[in-house]
């Protein structure tokens, strides 16, 4: 009986894992959100003409990341660029994604609280 129960345990965390991992390994990490803005860098610093390759990975953030979680997490990797004061000019920061053709809820600003964003259903 006690075997019974331990493999009915097992199977349930399981199949929580088995459904659980596709969410865990779709997260938007820094390190993809900066590859995707890194055509940006020198536009960004010196303003100018925005790159086709910097407006292709700005549209390519707001096409692969469609859930909340998925947004804060951009949002909080452009806010920690715009606060890293790296040479970066923040009008330009502010601008870059409506200059792409991408409408976001938010300014990118180091004073802009992610948390506020929600996609409503």
């Amino acid at each position: 009986m006690t075997s019974s129960i331990a493999s009915r345990l097992a199977f349930v965390v399981l199949v929580c894992l088995v459904v659980g991992a596709p969410l865990a390994s779709h997260a938007v990490t820094c390190g993809q959100v900066s590859e995707s803005v890194r055509p940006c860098t020198i536009y960004l610093r010196n303003g100018g003409t925005v790159p086709a390759p910097c407006c292709n990975g700005v549209r390519y953030l707001s096409n692969w990341a469609k859930t909340t979680i998925d947004r804060q997490s951009v949002c909080r990797c452009l806010v920690a660029a715009a606060r890293s004061n790296c040479g970066l000019k923040l009008n330009l920061v502010a601008g870059l994604p409506i200059r792409c053709g991408v409408r976001l809820p938010y300014t990118i600003s180091p004073d802009t609280n992610c948390d506020e964003y929600v996609i409503k259903d």
